[in-house]
Parts: C-alpha cells; structure tokens; sequence
C-alpha cells in the first residue's frame, strides 16, 4: 500500500517540478538505506526499463511546436519534457517496485493484496503461478535434456519447428496439470475461496513506518506546490 501510494504521489507531481523529483530520489535513496539493500542489487534489477529509455530518448526528435538547440541536434521542446517525464516517473516506479519485491516476500504481497481487497481470484491465480512457475520451469529443463539426448542442436530458422512443438507439448501438459491440481481441490472440497490463515493485528507503529515512505513523498509535493506558487 506504501508503495503504490508513493508512485501515485510520483505520477501526480508535474513534469517541470525537477525539485521534487530530486527530492524524491533522494529520499528513494534513504529507504534503500534503510531497508539494507545493496546498491548493485538495486541498479541490476533496474535495468529491466532500459527498453523504455530508449523509447524515450527518440522522443525529443519527433513532433511540434518549439524548437530547442542541444549541440548538433534539434530537438522539440514538448517531447524532451515528455521523454524526461517518462524516464524520471518511469525510474522511480521501476525503483519503488525493486524495493518492494525485494524487502517483502511473494507470500506477504499477496496477503497485502487480499487486505486490500482486491479480487479473491486475482489473487488465487497470482499464488498458483507463483507456487508452480518452478515446476513448469523443470518441465521444460526435462524436455530440454531429452532433445539434447537426441542430438538435437538449436542452430537456425530450421530448428524452429522442433522448439515450436515443444512449446506447444509443454503448454499441454502444464494445462492438463492444472486440470489435475483443480480436480484434487474440487475432491477436498474447495468452493472458490482457499482457506485463510489467521491474520496477526498489525501495531500502529508498523503501520507509521510503512507509510512515512508516501508521507514524506507528500510532503516533498506540497512543499513544492507551495513554492510554486509564491
């Protein structure tokens, strides 16, 4: 919930406000500090936007209006503050969601998920994928070995069939052990709901510390804004 309130906090700030947007990296900074992340764990992880980087880097050169000259090129104003807002927004998002995947375990989000009320079976399938993405994963190493076993080599466009079709057999048979795995719930009489743990109270004090990571998020906007407006 922290999380989301902060990028909502993020996604809200105007694109100009680049005071608030220093401020919020800074203030990431501190979390990550405090949560004993490492900082190379952090940038590894990060590199999953580098595909939307680049997306947002052609930006500037397409579109209209006014003209900036940035040495050899020229480049339009609204896109180099879009592209810039894509990036800055789009980097905090990537960096809120790290320090979340990584200082909270896959259990404890979707027990997050439930008490936030979002759809039972929404999270049900997010906890089966979660329970059986190994197992599926083993699946496929198995068929991998038996190829290989076979003297099968992937070298080209000709060995496109033969892991087209092992695709599609792996597809079979993950869909026919979720058959399976239903049939064995449905016998010890699952009714659509799976049965809950006993949820411990949360202290207030937990509750303060997880959310001053929005709060001070918030207070950086309205300082901001007030600024602004002066």
């Amino acid at each position: 919930m922290a999380a989301i309130c902060f990028i909502l906090v993020v996604v809200s700030t105007p694109v100009t406000q680049w005071g608030a947007f220093i401020a919020y990296f800074l203030w990431l900074f501190i979390v990550v500090k405090m949560a004993q992340i490492p900082f190379p764990t952090l940038f590894k992880r990060a590199l999953i936007e580098i595909p939307f980087i680049f997306f947002a880097i052609l930006m500037p050169f397409f579109g209209s209006g006014e003209k900036i000259q940035v040495g050899p090129f020229d480049l339009y104003r609204e896109g180099l503050i879009a592209g810039s807002g894509i990036v800055v927004k789009g980097t905090l998002g990537v960096m809120t969601a790290i320090i979340l995947s990584t200082s909270t375990t896959a259990r404890e989000i979707l027990r997050g998920l439930e008490r936030l009320r979002l759809p039972v079976l929404m999270v049900q399938i997010a906890s089966f994928m979660l329970r059986y993405v190994n197992v599926v994963n083993d699946e496929m190493e198995r068929m991998k070995v038996a190829r290989e076993s076979r003297g099968f080599e992937a070298t080209g466009i000709k060995s496109w069939k033969v892991l087209a079709t092992a695709a599609g057999a792996l597809f079979i048979r993950s869909y026919e052990r979720g058959e399976r795995v239903h049939l064995s719930m449905l016998s010890r009489g699952y009714k659509g709901v799976l049965p809950q743990e006993h949820q411990h109270k949360i202290k207030g004090s937990v509750w303060f510390i997880a959310m001053l990571y929005p709060l001070v998020a918030s207070l950086i906007f309205i300082t901001q804004l007030l600024i602004g407006t002066i």
